[in-house]
């Protein structure tokens, strides 16, 4: 269910020996500075411009800029510290985890792939086939994956999916696999590891999951100190509280609005 051209290409790469010295694989001789051409970058861009969630895409983008800071990292590794005793494991059940987690952590990137596509398509009216992107993309191309199969499946049953996530099957995965995911995700931060991706795809998954998230509160703070106004849950309409004596009427509500993505 993890066969995917990234998968079969890793495995090759941790199991070249390294010619040059013959001693050791040669994946531990090259230098952590990860090179980019862009393409990360304007996929987040674009995220942004059409207001579309895509935290694990973002974090895998982070992760590369960081990794470029080498001479920052070296110098804070002297400077910083972290766990210094790691956490009692087995082995077996760790990679049964990591399996699980990966699978629901690689699911989540194609839902904000996906979405991104789907958002452009309908803001520039394209009319694209999210169907059809899956079945192309498992023709040949670095993301191909065992899993578009389902994809393609999961957007042909249900042309108006919201989110790859809440398709019956994948829903029915992630629920049976989620407990997996936050061990892994736990043990990452036990042990000082950082997992960004795995990370944010939880996230991503905890905050689609919940019919309520602390939102209000963001949203009262930018009343406080912008009065940008709030809906409420018991009444129709616009707010605006008066949340210290030192605020006053703001007028009519309606301008405050004006300009909301």
């Amino acid at each position: 269910e993890l066969s995917s051209f990234l998968i079969e290409i890793t495995a090759k790469i941790l199991a070249k020996d390294d010619e040059l010295t013959g001693e050791g694989q040669v994946v531990d001789y090259i230098l952590d500075q990860t090179g980019m051409k862009g393409t990360g970058r304007w996929t987040v861009q674009e995220a942004a411009e059409q207001s579309v969630a895509a935290p694990t895409i973002a974090a895998s983008l982070d992760a590369r800029y960081l990794s470029a800071r080498k001479e920052e990292r070296v110098a804070a590794s002297t400077i910083l510290s972290g766990p210094t005793e790691m956490p009692s494991v087995d082995k077996t059940q760790v990679i049964s985890d990591l399996q699980a987690a990966l699978y629901c952590a690689k699911v989540c990137s194609y839902a904000q792939g996906l979405g991104i596509i789907e958002a452009a398509s309908n803001a520039h009216n394209w009319n694209v086939d999210l169907s059809s992107c899956a079945r192309m993309w498992r023709g040949g191309c670095i993301i191909r994956a065992e899993l578009l199969h389902k994809i393609q499946d999961a957007l042909a049953r249900d042309k108006n999916l919201k989110n790859l996530m809440v398709d019956a099957t994948f829903a029915a995965e992630l629920n049976a696999r989620q407990m997996a995911w936050r061990r892994i995700v736990t043990l990452s931060i036990a042990a000082g590891i950082s997992s960004p991706a795995l990370s944010a795809s939880l996230t991503y998954y905890d905050q689609y999951r919940r019919a309520s998230v602390p939102a209000n509160l963001v949203q009262a703070q930018r009343d406080f100190f912008g009065g940008h106004t709030y809906k409420r849950v018991d009444m129709e309409g616009t707010f605006h509280t008066a949340w210290t004596d030192a605020h006053k009427d703001i007028g009519d509500l309606s301008g405050r609005t004006a300009g909301n993505l």
